[in-house]
Order: structure tokens, then sequence, then C-alpha cells
């Protein structure tokens, strides 16, 4: 989507939109954290993130894989660096064009930096000596299918004195065909309202976003400041100084800084906020959090899942398997090439296109670092029993860890109202992965459960899914049979099924009647998918855990234990008025 839209949209309901700028790493293993991070941050709900790009394209690759990834995988909107330092006309088409096809719409034009070693910047013989050819060069070879911004300084760019001239080069770029301006980053507001009034006295009457930089190190801080040219009010300078060798005091002055800095920007009338992460979280969400811009309750979802941003993968997915939902860019990854989603639901699972799990493992190119290894084992521990796999498990649903190899990110919301019978579970050798409890009629606004349009009723069945011993499966069975009410598949990876469903059943979990609409039902447990999705479940065990450890090791021969005999199981209970599924397999 282009950001001219979402700006729009954020007009037309009176409120200031933000946005999050991410650089990309240099190692695989920074490369997997970030988009952690990322995936984290956008429950804060950002309008959409940029990728900065490296001096003469040094970083190219990274950019473009980053931009697609996230766009694609993550649901976010992007706008991508474009810099034409030392790039070539042919450079410069295939990133454009391979962005083009991508449905990467917004870019933001730069000159750029001075490639490594050199430390001042010069003309060359290339095409682009300055961020207004780039603009020029777009807009005559791409007309409006890219959305476009370019840089703005508050207190002139570091190779300029004439704020006057600055303004003018500026003017230059938005007659060229710009729609937006990003500032540099400053901490003076008053000069910030300067440059703005001076860029309208010059007719630039297109949005003005100011920067932000959150104070996260007095180091740094400085560095930044004197490499921009920026000033530093005296204020800031009076308070930082005493604190600066105290590295979480210098933190809490950022936020409380930064978060003073953006109250009295949106006072001013600002539109938006550009919030220059440095790659980091914690500031960005605390200033967001202490302004009142975004709360730790999860963002209004369209669906119950996180739709990609993909146009055409939006308008025409509305359906998935619940089996995915803790792991949604492997199933968006393994299914991108699907030809359709016939008549709006999740196409077929057994085509020759549904994608190898590899596939998902290729955008986390550091999964298998020995980095990421040891942050594992530091999560995880070294489970010397089935006790102590029982007990990460456990230490999941408390919240005491943030995941699980089947389970990217903390506990769903959806989840931890019933996160106690959950440890009850675990402790008692149900090994959880997934789970919802039933809901019978909760508003589409309620913050935890609520999706889809307003005035509307979300229903779900409660949903368990784990592993689990064939002793506890035999225990289990005999319950459920007692209870009508129950659907379940239960499985172990030599594809021993125990069901009472069969194949081509499809039973819907999650529904929602809102005003003027069909009932939409986006979530479901279809047995042909969870057969599939079996496969990926269990080489989880070995692939994502166990070789985390050395062959010979007690841990490892642990986990392979429970991926060579224990079952995966699903329970769906029926009856979503009523459910006491959980309260019944926990009784004696």
């Amino acid at each position: 989507m282009k950001i001219s839209e979402k700006i729009k949209e954020y007009k037309e309901h009176k409120k200031v939109f933000y946005s999050f700028e991410f650089f990309p790493p240099k190692t695989d293993y920074g490369m997997d954290n970030l988009y952690s991070r990322i995936d984290r941050m956008a429950s804060y709900g950002p309008a959409y993130i940029d990728i900065t790009w490296g001096a003469g394209g040094s970083t190219a690759d990274r950019t473009l894989d980053m931009s697609k990834t996230i766009q694609k995988y993550f649901g976010l909107d992007v706008m991508m660096h474009l810099t034409c330092t030392n790039m070539s006309i042919d450079l410069i088409n295939n990133v454009l064009s391979e962005a083009k096809e991508n449905n990467i719409s917004n870019i933001l034009a730069l000159r750029g930096d001075p490639p490594e070693g050199n430390h001042e910047w010069q003309k060359d013989s290339q095409a682009f000596n300055y961020g207004a050819d780039l603009v020029h060069y777009i807009r005559k070879n791409y007309g409006s299918t890219f959305f476009l911004a370019v840089g703005g300084y508050p207190e002139t760019h570091q190779e300029q004195t004439d704020p006057d001239l600055d303004i003018k080069y500026l003017k230059e770029k938005v007659d060229a065909g710009v729609d937006i301006i990003v500032t540099q980053l400053f901490y003076d507001i008053d000069k910030f309202l300067i440059f703005r009034d001076k860029c309208v006295s010059k007719g630039i009457d297109i949005p003005i976003i100011p920067g932000i930089m959150p104070i996260h190190n007095y180091a740094r801080f400085r560095k930044f400041t004197q490499f921009c040219n920026v000033n530093i009010p005296k204020n800031i300078l009076k308070k930082i100084e005493p604190i600066k060798n105290d590295d979480a005091s210098v933190i809490k002055f950022g936020v409380e800084q930064g978060a003073e800095m953006c109250e009295n920007l949106i006072k001013e009338g600002v539109p938006g906020l550009h919030f220059y992460t440095l790659n980091l979280e914690h500031s960005v969400k605390e200033i967001l959090f202490s302004i009142g811009l975004t709360s730790d309750k999860k963002a209004k979802r369209d669906l119950p899942w996180r739709q990609s941003s993909d146009q055409n993968r939006k308008s025409s997915e509305d359906v998935r398997p619940i089996f995915w939902s803790n792991r949604p860019i492997s199933y968006l990854t393994r299914t991108e090439n699907w030809d359709d989603f016939p008549n709006g639901r999740w196409g077929d699972i057994s085509s020759p296109t549904f994608g190898e799990l590899n596939q998902y493992h290729a955008i986390r190119a550091g999964s298998k670092s020995n980095e990421i290894r040891r942050k594992r084992k530091k999560i995880w521990g070294e489970p010397k029993s089935i006790k102590d796999v029982s007990n990460v498990f456990v230490s999941f649903c408390k919240g005491d860890i943030n995941s699980l190899p089947w389970c990217e990110t903390k506990l769903a919301i959806e989840s931890k109202e019933i996160s106690s019978e959950l440890v009850k579970l675990n402790k008692a050798g149900y090994f959880t992965i997934n789970s919802q409890p039933n809901l019978n009629g909760v508003s589409s606004a309620d913050s935890d459960f609520g999706w889809g349009a307003e005035d509307g009723i979300v229903y779900q069945k409660a949903y368990l899914e784990f592993f689990t011993s064939k002793e506890n499966l035999n225990v289990l069975l005999d319950k459920i049979k007692r209870n009508n009410t129950i659907s379940y598949q239960a499985v172990n990876k030599s594809e021993d099924l125990i069901a009472n469903v069969n194949q081509g059943d499809v039973n819907v979990v999650t529904w929602g009647v809102f005003p003027g609409q069909k009932i939409k039902q986006p979530t479901i447990v279809d047995a042909h998918s969870f057969m599939i999705w079996k496969d990926e479940a269990f080489s989880i065990w070995m692939n994502d855990w166990a070789a985390i450890y050395e062959g010979d090791s007690i841990s490892y021969s642990i986990l392979k234990n429970i991926y060579e005999n224990y079952y995966l199981v699903n329970i769906v209970d029926n009856d979503f008025i009523n459910s006491k599924m959980i309260k019944e397999i926990l009784e004696k």
C-alpha cells in the first residue's frame, strides 16, 4: 500500500501516525534477531517502517531482502531507502524494477553518504549526483508507481551553511514529484518550526514529518549530533551531563525527553512522527506508551491472524488452518506460490505448489548459528529428564520465557485467559503448543479477543494442541469418548493416526457476525492440513531444539525420544457455550 493512503486515513480520523526506521545488520545472526524485534514492534501499530540503504549500495541486497520479507511476512508496509551515490542507471533500474515486482511502492530517495573509506562526498561522472536527480529519474521513468519521500534538514545539511539555499534545493526535489518530507534528527523544536514555516513560505505544501532519535547512550548521542551538525539545547545538556556515565539513567532521561518532545510537536500540528530506532526497541516503545499513541494491548485486527500486506493475498485469503497460528511466517512462506485462494478459502494444501519447510528457514538465515544456539540454550536450558522438558513449557505458559520452538512470540493474549489451566496440563505431561478458550459472543471491539468490523460479535470454540505420550493419550481418549462434543486427531511421527474425524472434514473454530456482512469464518481445523502440519511440528523437536545440543548429550537423547515416540494431538470442543474440555482432561 502507498503511504499516501495511510496518511489520508490517519488525517480523516484526526490521528497522528508514527513510523520506525531500521538498518540491515551485517550478520545473519543480527538479521535473525532484528526480524524477531520487528515482529514484536509490529504490535505497536506503526503506519509503516523504513529500511536504510548503505552508501554506494553496500547493503543493497540486504535492504531489498529485508523490505520484501517484512512487507510480505510481517504485514507491515515498507518504505525502502534508495541512495544514488556511486549507483549506475542499470543498478538503479534493477532495484526499482525488483521493488515494483514485489509491491514495494514507497521509496525514500536520497543522495547518500560518501562510500566507506571516503570522508567527503564528491561529484563524479555517474548519472546521479544529487537526490533531485534520483527523484527526476524515478518520476520520468516510473510515473506514479512509487510514493516518494525525501529528507529535510531543520538545521541545514551538514555540508550546507545557507539555510535558504538548503530549502531552495528541497523545493526543487518537491517540484520534481515528492510526496512527503522526513526530517533529519533534531532536539531543538524551535529550529524545526522555523524550518517548517520557511518551507511553507517557499510553496512547499506536502507533509513534513519530524525525525526523532531517542537518546539511548551519551557517547552515541554526542557522536550523532556532532556528525549531523545538530544543536543540543542547553536544558538537555544541563540534565544529561551529570548522568552521562550512568547508562540506565541516560535511557530513562531519553524516554522522558523524547516523550516531551513528541507531545510538543503534536501540539504544533505535525501529522506524524518518524523514529530512528537504531534497531532498538525499548525507548521507542516507552515513548509511545507514555504519550498514549499506543498501548500494550493488541492492535485492532481485521482477522484473528495478522494479514500479509501483499495486496493480492490480502484481498483473496480470509481463511487459515489454526495449526500455523504461532508460526505465521512459515505458513506464508510455504503458501506464497499458490496460484489462488478459491472461493476465499485457504486453497488446496495438497497442491504441489505448497512449499517445503526449508523455504521458511531461508529467511531465518541465522537460525543455525552458534549465537542462536547459545541464545536458545539460555532460554530452554539443558533438559535432563521429561520433567525438565515439561518445566520449559510451564515457564512459557507462566510468562517466564517468551518463546518455544513452536511459538516464536510470547503466549498469545487469547491463551492468557487459560494460562493457569495450561500450566496444569503441561505439568501433567501434555506439552501444549497452541490453544484458545471458548467465546460465546464477545464484542469485536474487545481489546483481547476482538477482530473485524465495528459493532460485530465474535465466537470461538475451545482448542488445544499438544504433544503427549501414548500412555497419556490412552487415558485422554477414554475421557474424550464420554463427551460427544469433542473432535480430536492424534498422530505420531510414523503416521499412526487416531481420530474421530474424516480426512475431508473441516471444522470452523473462529467466526464472527457483523452488520451488513456475511458470517466470517477465518480460522479452521481441517483434517488434511493437520497431516501436513504434523511433519513440521515433529521436525521442530530435532531441527530447532535437539540440534542446539551435542548428539551424545542427555538433552539430545531425551528430545529425540519424544520426537520418535510422542503423539501430536489436537482437540476441539464444539460446545462453544459451555466448554469444560480442559477440566475434563485434568480430572483424575
